[in-house]
């Protein structure tokens, strides 16, 4: 039997640095947690035991319009009677500009999720294989193998991958706090920027995701000025991931770097870049429908060239035109999303709230930022590790734990609920409750501190190793009224 060392010293010899190297980033937790559920995938009937996959970011609410839609539109599809006059048409070659409805369809509909606030240029639509090709895409034409971008933490862990595995880039974090509920400063900008410099690495663009995954927030029209004033001063690129744009509800309300850039005098365009998709605002990840719009001439004609490598299909281009030029279709779809994601953000809320749970006040995006840093034994990634295996392994509900998406405080977790049915929540939620009895048993008012201790470091190396006993309230601010931290008290402002 060949060791894996050995394989390694294999692949060395017989691959290229990529291929036999671990820059794709699998060796996570935020992917070890997907194996898990892969290797045991809960099921209400075959396999009630199983793990709840929550840490998958995927709108699956809507499903019903989207089947209601296909069946009454027979026609979008060349693949049935009433759409295969159009095969030919379609399935023969069709070059890397896409075809022309796709495009124009596609910047209707962008204009539409940012409440036709701007207009988008269907000539700058430039198609990739999702969002992640469109990242990559964006990262070659931007930078050289070496160069970096500064990324504000906590940010999604397959940027990773997206950004740095082929292209040789470089991530700069840019440290974000808790206590002003992860805000993005200007302070933390110029920190990180000249922490790049004496690294030695030329900072060649900022990438932000607005809404943020993992923080489900959105950035207020003060903070993308200061962003654009800030990449524009320095004369470095800023990439908005603006993928998540649909997915506000409630009070919450998107901004788009497109509509900012309009009130900014002499802003320096060609230094703006959307990445966006379907993926998550249609729930179409599977399509791969991807899209980098950029300001810049150079960059459209270049990322162009280099979408040979990842295109939507045609088939799929057809479907999709068809779809998002039905203008009461999208309207509705939109609107009921929004209904659908504040109504289940509500359910997995009251029942966090009911435990004590805090979570990071926020009305966007398909996740949730859970927090659980007074569960910790120490404030240590040792110790969140150690807790999110016990989530994993023992209540079986995959969330991803905020050092695999980069966050400097250990504690933090995201939780999706947006791709599950309501069956499997209320299952997620009881799974919670029961540990949470069990310690509560575990943990029954003890004589003192001291005691209680040493008492909950048991229930570490036992069941669940939680205590949700902490009710503390605090006032309104970033956080819910559970959560074991205040918000502070320079910041009032509702994210």
């Amino acid at each position: 039997m060949v060791s894996f060392a050995t394989e390694k010293k294999q692949d060395r010899n017989l691959l290229s640095r990529i291929a036999s190297g671990d820059g794709h980033g699998e060796n996570s937790s935020y992917f070890d947690g997907w194996k898990a559920y892969e290797e045991n995938p809960f099921h209400p009937i075959d396999r009630p035991d199983g793990v709840i996959q929550m840490g998958l970011a995927e709108n699956q609410l809507c499903g019903d319009l989207m089947r209601k839609w296909v069946l009454k539109h027979p026609e979008a599809s060349i693949c049935t009677e009433q759409g295969v006059n159009q095969f030919s048409d379609i399935a023969i070659f069709q070059d890397y500009h896409g075809l022309p409805e796709f495009r124009q369809a596609v910047a209707k509909f962008m204009e539409k999720t940012r409440n036709n606030k701007v207009k988008f240029d269907p000539d700058r639509i430039v198609m990739s294989g999702g969002a992640t090709g469109a990242h990559e895409t964006v990262a070659f034409c931007l930078a050289n193998p070496g160069d970096g971008f500064l990324v504000p933490t906590p940010y999604y862990p397959g940027f990773d991958r997206d950004l740095r595995w082929r292209t040789g880039v470089n991530l700069v974090p840019v440290t974000c706090h808790s206590s002003d509920g992860f805000k993005i400063t200007v302070e933390a900008l110029e920190a990180a920027y000249e922490n790049a410099r004496k690294s030695n690495i030329p900072v060649k663009g900022l990438l932000v995701t607005n809404p943020s995954n993992p923080l489900g927030t959105t950035l207020d029209r003060e903070c993308l000025k200061s962003l654009v004033n800030f990449t524009n001063d320095k004369g470095i690129h800023l990439i908005a991931d603006e993928i998540y744009a649909a997915t506000t509800f409630g009070q919450s309300e998107f901004i788009s770097v497109a509509e900012v850039i309009e009130e900014i005098e002499d802003c320096n365009r060609d230094l703006i870049h959307i990445v966006y998709s379907l993926s998550k605002d249609m729930g179409l990840p599977g399509l791969r429908v991807g899209i980098v719009y950029s300001y810049n001439d150079r960059v459209v004609q270049i990322a162009r060239k280099m979408s040979s490598f990842g295109l939507v299909s045609s088939q799929t281009q057809h479907l999709i035109a068809k779809m998002l030029s039905d203008e009461d279709f999208v309207d509705e779809f939109i609107r009921e999303s929004k209904l659908r994601l504040a109504a289940r953000h509500a359910e997995i809320t009251t029942g966090l709230d009911g435990l004590g749970i805090g979570w990071l006040k926020a009305k966007a995006g398909l996740f949730l930022w859970m927090d659980l840093r007074n569960l910790l034994k120490t404030a240590t990634f040792d110790s969140e590790t150690e807790l999110w295996r016990v989530i994993v392994h023992q209540v079986k509900l995959n969330v991803s734990p905020g050092g695999s998406f980069h966050c400097h405080e250990p504690g933090w977790f995201r939780v999706c609920f947006a791709n599950m049915d309501h069956k499997t929540m209320e299952t997620a939620l009881e799974r919670i409750r029961v540990f949470t009895s069990q310690l509560e048993e575990e943990t029954k008012p003890m004589a003192a501190t001291t005691m209680m201790a040493k008492k909950k470091k048991k229930c570490w190396q036992s069941n669940l190793r939680l205590s949700f006993s902490d009710t503390r309230r605090f006032d309104d601010g970033f956080f819910s009224p559970h959560s074991p931290v205040p918000p502070s008290p320079l910041v009032r402002a509702q994210t």
